[in-house]
């Protein structure tokens, strides 16, 4: 077996308020999601999302079923998404291959029965970066490349949040259950990245940090807008945030980072903005 997922509970944000350093990062900071040859995933109990990476080096890897959703096959209830975040690589769903390069992606549907990660080539292998969430229909699988995606440039240098927004699985852009995903880019001389941050009730988030520069570090914030905490990550790490939680972070450096989203609803802007002011 390839394939193996570590399983996360839900919080209250009152518990939370009570938690020490090391408490905060076993419960929301997932710290390893790329290992050679295998597929590693993070199931939280917040809306039942799954993220994790699959690794391809010399070997052609399956995404196989987990005892933990108790399925025939991986997707038999699940969507997913796949995000290429390096080198070069396939996914192959039900025997089409879908060749990715960096921000490609590839949105897998309910009912999907097999699902193969291969990589280009095994000096530089592919490293893919992916999402799934609960699905109550189908969908077709679909490939995302740069003709599809949409992007936004977002923030000033003067406020120190310039960056570029990617949206790459969306209900607009491809037909999809609940599952979204994203990836900005944070531009060279700034730092923040979702400021103000927000909140969004009807959906839960993950974080996935990547091309954070060797002996840099992101600081992620989290928490209540009222009673904020924090967490300092390291490249190719990722974040659980659930629904009453704020997420926004700075670097020492600049990032990027992917986003995934579910939950009952699908518009992008429902949020409920904070300004830096009004957080504590």
């Amino acid at each position: 077996m390839k394939t193996f997922i570590e399983e996360r509970w839900g919080t209250h944000p009152n518990d939370v308020k009570r938690y020490d350093t090391n408490q905060l990062r076993k419960e929301f900071l997932v710290e390893k999601l790329f290992e050679p040859e295998t597929v590693l995933l993070t199931y939280t109990h917040n809306d039942r999302l799954i993220i994790g990476g699959a690794y391809p080096v010399k070997e052609k890897i399956k995404l196989e079923t987990v005892d933990l959703i108790r399925s025939a096959y991986f997707c038999e209830r699940r969507e997913v998404g796949v995000i290429c975040i390096d080198g070069e690589g396939t996914v192959s769903v039900d025997g089409i291959d879908y060749a990715l390069t960096f921000k490609d992606a590839v949105y897998i549907g309910r009912g999907a029965k097999e699902v193969y990660f291969e990589s280009k080539d095994a000096a530089r292998p592919a490293k893919f970066y992916l999402a799934s969430s609960p699905a109550h229909a189908s969908y077709p699988t679909a490939q995302i490349t740069k003709e599809l995606r949409r992007t936004r440039d977002l923030g000033v240098r003067a406020s120190s949040n310039e960056r570029l927004l990617n949206q790459i699985i969306l209900s607009e852009i491809v037909p999809c259950c609940q599952l979204q995903m994203g990836l900005t880019e944070i531009k060279e001389g700034s730092v923040w990245n979702t400021m103000p941050p927000h909140t969004h009730s009807r959906r839960m988030e993950a974080y996935f940090y990547f091309k954070v520069p060797e002996q840099q570090a992101v600081c992620h914030f989290m928490g209540e807008p009222q009673e904020t905490r924090h967490i300092f990550m390291g490249n190719e790490q990722a974040i659980i945030s659930p629904s009453w939680s704020i997420h926004a972070a700075a670097g020492t450096s600049n990032y990027s980072f992917i986003w995934a989203m579910c939950g009952e609803n699908l518009d992008y802007d429902d949020m409920n903005t904070f300004t830096a002011d009004k957080l504590r």
